[in-house]
């Protein structure tokens, strides 16, 4: 008898059956979906899950950024003074800020957009772009200052990132981006991925972002929180004058409610987020595809109902507002006043190159150290420490930041969220443009994307920040010239709210515990260790025979 191949199952699944389309097809060949040993849906499910994860940052970038003021001034108040950007905000003002807004999240979604797509066409690699948390508060409450009460305005500030992004592209454009990055030491490198899970596990860990388990304290900087919305409180830098009134520190602003007085754990969105940490975590156990999803999902779906102890709107100015705005479901935004909002007038001040310069190395550093992070987390590293499609990975983030200073964004950057992805599986282009995809709908959804509350994005973060620890299993720990730049790397990082900060301590670290060794090496290089040796060794031989003479000469008889 003649054997016969075994027939294909005539009942595979629609997914399936998909997959296998999409494999063989062009678009399978071009994003490599065979040879990265991966599938159609199991990309889209891995950009879907980035997405969810980084969907806060339309909302919260907009917010930060809007602190600054924007291109708002007090021109725009009704009643123009120059108090009127202050608390009680003259409503001309609030009303600019409000259209400023908007203005940025749809500025935050096209820089995303482009970034993203630029990424997923060209460099092939799952990595989602946003403006970066870090450099945005930087711009706001540092160059331009609330409400503008910085050095450098917002326009200016603006340009300094258009230029600081050109130079960022040409550096990226002729390769010394790369070769910048392999000066970084190895367990700089290795340690960096697991510190920055640590930094994206303290931020779920806080209230901001997070499920608020971890607050301020006075005297120890954190400790346990978690507590209700009734139980805390802001605080304001005063001082207290000698006729013992109290005022605010001139130029200082008062914090948002960090402050947990009493009623510590007993905070309603605590512990729903905890339940989406158990539905995520039990999922990750049991290895079911979409854990990520699943717990942002239920955690988002439960806070949007109203008069609830867990609602993402509960009864306030802010709260209604934001309910409101939830309601429309779709709408569509212009932007108005931040698109080519640059004004190059200001270049001739300090300031404004400080500020440049400042952009500049924290985006080498910090979107650099997080691309190789990512790339080492997807397994996509050499022995070398580069990866496929690196190039125009550096080109994608850089472009992203000269089109976001057009949009008027602070810088934009590779996500350390994308991470979230990769552990649903993503490894091609396609998740990337799955992300493209989402945020072109946030175009049309922003009203519900926005509303995504902090309590269900905190338990992906931290679960994320688990996975990302386990590199640091490849540190050399009984060298300690290797071990204690390492840690330094990794502790510093969610310590100082900054990956660049991390880098720099451990590159200095690492450089400091490595001169001597360095200092030999190049002594011997230019021959002088060699004369320095040759002549130690005759002045140790001229030694020798004086001694082996004096003792001849103890040794001798003595004459009477």
């Amino acid at each position: 008898m003649e054997s016969t191949a075994p027939a294909e199952p005539k009942n595979r699944s629609i997914p399936s059956r998909l997959n296998s389309f999409i494999a063989s097809s062009k678009i399978g060949r071009r994003f490599k979906l065979t040879e990265r040993k991966t599938t159609f849906t199991t990309e889209l499910r891995a950009g879907t899950a980035t997405f969810l994860t980084m969907a806060y940052i339309l909302a919260v970038n907009a917010s930060i950024l809007t602190e600054s003021g924007g291109p708002c001034t007090i021109a725009d108040c009704d009643n123009p003074s120059e108090s009127c950007k202050f608390p009680p905000v003259d409503p001309g003002y609030a009303a600019c800020l409000e259209r400023t807004r908007k203005d940025l999240i749809v500025a935050t979604v096209a820089s995303s957009l482009i970034g993203c797509l630029i990424m997923g066409i060209f460099a092939n690699l799952p990595l989602a772009l946003a403006p970066g948390m870090g450099t945005n508060a930087y711009f706001a409450y540092t160059v331009v200052g609330y409400h503008g009460t910085g050095n450098v305005p917002y326009k200016s500030a603006l340009t300094a990132i258009f230029i600081e992004g050109l130079i960022f592209l040409l550096i990226s454009a002729f390769g010394l981006r790369a070769k910048l990055a392999k000066l970084v030491p190895k367990p700089v490198r290795i340690s960096s991925s697991a510190g920055i899970g640590l930094f994206l596990a303290f931020i779920g860990l806080q209230n901001n972002q997070g499920i608020g388990l971890v607050g301020y304290s006075p005297s120890t900087l954190v400790t346990l929180a978690a507590c209700p919305r009734s139980s805390r409180k802001a605080l304001a830098p005063v001082v207290t004058a000698a006729n013992g009134t109290i005022s605010l520190i001139p130029g200082r602003t008062v914090s948002s409610e960090i402050f947990c007085m009493n009623h510590r754990m007993e905070s309603p969105t605590f512990w729903l987020g905890i339940v989406g940490f158990i539905i995520i975590a039990y999922c990750l156990v049991k290895n079911i595809k979409g854990a990520m999803i699943y717990g942002i999902i239920f955690v988002t779906v439960i806070s949007w109902f109203r008069n609830t102890a867990v609602t993402a709107f509960p009864d306030t100015d802010v709260g209604n507002s934001s309910y409101q705005y939830f309601k429309k479901v779709v709408d569509v935004h212009v932007i108005k006043s931040t698109a080519g909002a640059l004004n190059f007038k200001g270049m001739n001040k300090g300031h404004f190159w400080e500020a440049l310069v400042t952009f500049l190395y924290v985006d080498i550093l910090d979107t650099t150290g997080t691309l190789y992070s990512m790339a080492r987390f997807a397994g996509f590293t050499d022995e070398n420490g580069d990866f496929e499609g690196q190039y125009f990975a550096f080109m994608s983030d850089a472009a992203s930041i000269v089109v976001g200073s057009l949009l008027g964004t602070s810088p934009v950057t590779a996500f350390i969220e994308s991470s979230t992805g990769i552990r649903e599986g993503g490894r091609t282009g396609l998740t990337a443009l799955t992300v493209a995809g989402y945020f072109f709908l946030a175009f049309f959804f922003t009203p519900l994307l926005a509303s995504i509350p902090a309590w269900a994005v905190g338990p992906p973060l931290i679960l994320v920040g688990v996975l990302m620890m386990r590199s640091v299993v490849e540190v050399e720990w009984d060298d300690m010239r290797q071990a204690i730049p390492s840690f330094v790397t990794l502790i510093l990082m969610p310590l100082t709210y900054s990956i660049a900060y991390g880098l720099i301590g451990g590159i200095g670290t690492y450089i400091v515990l490595h001169l001597w060794d360095w200092a030999e090496y190049f002594l011997g290089r230019f021959g002088i260790r060699k004369a320095m040796i040759k002549s130690n060794n005759s002045l140790n031989e001229r030694t020798n025979v004086n001694n082996i003479a004096s003792q001849g000469d103890d040794k001798r008889p003595e004459v009477l």
